[in-house]
């Protein structure tokens, strides 16, 4: 079986799910790396340590600092 029609399924587990390349970066170089990456997520900024909802939502992308990203965004 050679190379066929990939499911959304299998597309959605080969996508990028964190960003480890962008703690350091401004929050605005932070967005566009992510969006780069993953044109659909909805990015949410966050203080280091505030309290977040513990609901999956596959487009979320939170990332934590305040100029500076200082924790590795992940989807969630």
């Amino acid at each position: 079986m050679g190379g066929g029609v990939r499911s959304a399924a299998a597309e959605e587990e080969a996508a990028k799910r964190s960003w480890p390349e962008v703690v350091g970066m401004t929050m605005e170089e932070a967005k566009a790396a992510i969006l780069k990456d993953k044109p659909d997520a909805d990015i949410v900024v966050l203080p280091v340590g505030a309290p977040m909802t513990r609901d999956l939502r596959p487009n979320r992308v939170r990332i934590f600092g305040s100029a500076t990203v200082a924790e590795t965004p992940r989807v969630g």
